[in-house]
């Protein structure tokens, strides 16, 4: 612990971070703390109401505004530290009650001195918190079992673990529609199956319930019908870049392009040479050799008048969807299966240096950065460890019979399942969104360690 501290300290000092969506969530929590308003700062007196993200981020930010000063990141910071530390106990503790106290030590070490995790700790963004929901649904679920399935301490905080994760991200819905089912079979399999569903139907609406007030405010400010928040993060009215995405998504892989074109548009210049060959060329290869001048010469000159533009209009937005038609007529299967693998690949195998600022985008290239490229090669083979280790202990866990406990493994598995089935929708490509992997890695890694009579 006192390791794993010392680590996630290093990274605040070196690595902390407040850009990009963390200024958004640090600016509508300022205005929940000064003006009561779940909005963000525009040049009039007051803000503008919004709806673009959930509010468990912002109201955690707010509240700790309230205590330790008006963005005072740096409380927010070790704060995120303590509850990164209690989620490596929290998943030291799973493991310890699926396969034995031998188990414990070792996944305490691996979780604690992960620094993949211990990186975000230093980082205003919701996925400090998530790996901690995370962590203490699968430890209230596993004790909710042990103590007989019924109405008790556990069963709460399993449906507050769910419920909180959903507020902090959308997407963290999958982690209930992965535990849910579970709990629902473990108690159908008991003899009186009415009477043993019902804690597990009540839990199930105490995860909703928290929903209700988010999409009554939605309904009376904005009247529109949003439980969640939009999949483009966009307010009512404003305009989303349906041609430009469809465009991008026709040939994006790496996160470098993420940050480099993706994220600018609409906002900032897109510097033509980041982009690379495989975008003026329909297909899948990476290093097209033929291909269509005529399609380069059109992506060139709308990336062109963009950059003359400085900001996206509706008829840049419509060129970008010819050039995503003309590309996805010429290669479906590489559009609709192809390229969402492979992003999702870069995801879950690029190094996850994405929050170093001395790690370039770029990091393979050798020539011009060799230090750092070893650095990234190292960082991506530890990653790599990381999930070999997982799987391996996944495998144990199986040839053990699940150690009577085959409905949580199945959970776990398809919390990572379901998250990359909801990642092959997406147009970008950010380490990040399978970071949610690891408390679950964690523990299958304990399977390593369990002794051979348990």
């Amino acid at each position: 612990m006192l390791a794993g501290l010392l680590l996630r300290l290093w990274f605040i000092a070196h690595y902390s971070k407040v850009a990009g969506d963390g200024l958004v969530y640090g600016d509508i929590a300022k205005n929940l703390a000064l003006h009561h308003t779940y909005g963000l700062t525009e040049d009039g007196p007051l803000p503008r109401p919004t709806l673009i993200r959930v509010p468990g981020y912002p109201i955690f930010l707010a509240v700790c505004f309230l205590l330790f000063g008006l963005k005072n990141y740096t409380a927010v910071l070790h704060i995120q530290t303590a509850a990164d530390l209690l989620g490596c106990c929290l998943v030291s503790a799973t493991a310890a009650r699926l396969f034995g106290r031998r188990a414990a030590l070792p996944v305490l070490w691996i979780a604690a001195l992960c620094p993949f995790t211990a990186n975000y700790a230093a980082v205003i963004l919701t996925e400090n918190l998530v790996l901690f929901t995370i962590a203490l649904a699968f430890y209230s679920l596993v004790r909710w079992r042990q103590a007989g399935l019924g109405f008790n301490r556990w069963l709460w905080l399993v449906a507050a673990a769910l419920s909180y994760g959903i507020l902090l991200r959308p997407e963290q819905g999958l982690m209930a529609a992965a535990v849910v089912p579970a709990m629902l079979w473990m108690a159908f399999k008991k003899r009186t199956p009415v009477a043993s569903l019902s804690p597990v139907l009540v839990a199930t609406l105490c995860v909703l319930l928290p929903l209700l007030p988010w999409t009554n405010r939605n309904w009376r400010i904005f009247h529109v019908v949003q439980p969640l928040a939009p999949a483009a993060a966009n307010d009512p009215g404003e305009v989303v870049g349906v041609g430009f995405n469809h465009w991008y998504r026709s040939w994006a892989i790496e996160f470098a392009s993420t940050a480099e074109v993706a994220w600018p548009y609409d906002d900032r210049l897109i510097d033509v040479a980041t982009i690379p060959p495989r975008a003026y060329f329909p297909g899948c290869s990476l290093r097209p050799r033929t291909g269509t001048g005529e399609l380069r010469d059109r992506t060139v000159a709308v990336l062109n008048d963009y950059n003359d533009e400085s900001s996206a209009t509706s008829e840049l937005d419509a060129r970008f969807a010819e050039l995503a038609n003309q590309r996805i007529k010429a290669a479906p299967i590489c559009y609709y299966v192809l390229l969402p693998i492979a992003r999702v690949l870069n995801m879950a195998l690029r190094p996850r240096t994405e929050m170093m600022r001395t790690i370039p985008l770029e990091w393979w290239q050798w020539g011009r950065h060799r230090a750092e490229t070893a650095f990234a090669a190292a960082y991506a083979a530890l990653n790599l460890a990381y999930l070999v280790l997982a799987g391996a202990g996944f495998l144990a866990w199986r040839r053990r019979g699940w150690l009577g406990a085959r409905e949580i493994a199945w959970a776990m598995a398809a919390s990572i399942l379901l998250r990359c089935a909801a990642l092959l929708s997406l147009d970008i490509s950010e380490p990040r969104f399978t970071l949610e992997f690891f408390p679950v890695l964690f523990v299958w890694a304990g399977a390593l360690f369990a002794r051979a009579e348990t």
